[in-house]
Parts: structure tokens; C-alpha cells; sequence
């Protein structure tokens, strides 16, 4: 059997659950990429855009025949939105980094920023939601959309370098634990619990970062001549 075939193929139980090697290797690789993310280190693109492309086969489970034949639409479009989004933050980072700087400076998105992620994040779930039910996607498919969306607003924060980026994957692991369990895909609801409390340290660290940044360096103060 070739890796490949291994990969695609290859299961193990959780009780009397069926579990994918490839959900499991990718969301690992999303972790990695996460962990990245937070060292603002470019290569957290490239490992994240791998294992979105694993993770896609894994969210189409009746497509792909797998031993879990639950679509989640959200799940397996966010993976495709993620490797569009992913190429322009790989951009962004590789050629901030070239021009002699950090990849990414962290920085508050600001006031109406803010406003906008909200209003985008409600308003994109209450949009896509039909959509996705019209599809055929999961119940409830509004948790579905609510990931879809969140998903690519964190992810676009991301590449802005935004602090804000990682409350709003807070607010996607939330959803998005329930919602996987119950669909049975238990080796992403169980990163997903582990992506929440590593989202929360991601945030602090950036914050931190951005008021070290913030402080401004005074000169050192001029000598004074000895008096004679």
C-alpha cells in the first residue's frame, strides 16, 4: 500500500467511533500552523494550507465514502477559503519579511474595525445559512455557517495582523466543538477544545507583544561633566 493510499485510507476506533488518520494529521497540521502563527513565523502558511487540503476529503464524508457519511458544507468550504486566504497572509508575511522587518507587526484592529468583524460575522452567518440548508448541510446549519464565516474573518485578520484574529477563533471553537460531536467527527472536536484554550494563550501573547511595542524607547539621557 503507498502513502497515499495509507493516508486516504487508514482508520483506528475511539470506542465505537471510526476515526480518520488524515483528520487527525490534519488538524495537527492546523495546530502547527496555529503555533506558528502565534511565533509569527511564515511557514505557519504552507502547514496550515496542507492540512486544509486533508481536511476538505475528510468534512465531504458521503463524497468521499468515508466511514463517516455526514457532509459538513462549512467545514469542507472553510478548507478551500483557507488555502485561498492562506496564499495572500503567505504574500503578505514572506514580503514584509523580505523587506527587512518582522513577518507580521502586531496591532489592534481599532474601534470600527471591530464593529465590522461583528457585524460581518452575524450578517455572513445569517447569509450563508440558507445557503448551506439548501445544500444539505449538517444540522444545526447555522453552527456550520457560523464557522464558515468566523473562519474567514480570523483568517483575514490574520494575514492584517490583527490581535483580534484569535477571539474570533475563540468564538469558532465554541460553536464548534458541539457541532462536531455531534456529527461524530471526534478527533477535530477534541483539537478543536485544544485549539480553544491555545487561541486564548495566541491572544494574550500578541497583546503583550503590541504594548511592548507601544512603550517608546527613550534616548539615554546626555552625561553630565564632573565639575572640577
Amino acid at each position: 500500500m503507498s502513502a497515499i493510499h495509507w493516508l486516504f485510507d487508514a482508520t483506528f476506533t475511539i470506542h465505537d467511533q471510526t476515526v480518520l488518520w488524515r483528520e487527525v494529521i490534519g488538524n495537527l497540521f492546523g495546530l502547527f500552523s496555529a503555533l506558528g502563527g502565534m511565533r509569527r513565523k511564515v511557514w505557519a502558511w504552507p502547514i496550515g494550507i496542507a492540512g486544509n487540503a486533508l481536511l476538505f476529503t475528510v468534512f465531504l464524508g458521503a463524497v468521499f465514502e468515508t466511514p463517516n457519511p455526514v457532509n459538513l458544507l462549512g467545514q469542507a468550504s472553510r478548507q478551500i477559503m483557507f488555502i485561498v486566504v492562506s496564499i495572500y497572509g503567505w504574500y503578505r508575511w514572506k514580503h514584509a519579511r523580505d523587506g527587512g522587518g518582522d513577518a507580521v507587526e502586531p496591532r489592534w484592529a481599532g474601534g470600527r474595525a471591530r464593529i465590522l468583524l461583528v457585524v460581518a460575522l452575524i450578517g455572513g452567518t445569517a447569509v450563508v445559512t440558507p445557503v448551506f440548508t439548501a445544500l444539505g448541510s449538517y444540522s444545526p446549519v447555522w453552527a456550520d455557517a457560523w464557522i464558515f464565516v468566523g473562519s474567514l474573518l480570523a483568517t483575514y485578520g490574520m494575514a492584517k495582523g490583527w490581535v483580534e484574529f484569535w477571539l474570533i477563533w475563540v468564538a469558532v471553537d465554541v460553536v464548534g466543538v458541539p457541532l462536531l460531536l455531534g456529527a461524530g467527527y471526534w478527533a477535530s472536536a477534541i483539537m478543536y477544545v485544544f485549539y480553544g484554550a491555545f487561541t486564548l494563550t495566541g491572544f494574550f501573547v500578541w497583546a503583550h507583544t503590541r504594548r511592548v511595542a507601544a512603550v517608546p524607547v527613550l534616548p539615554d539621557p546626555e552625561p553630565v561633566p564632573l565639575a572640577r
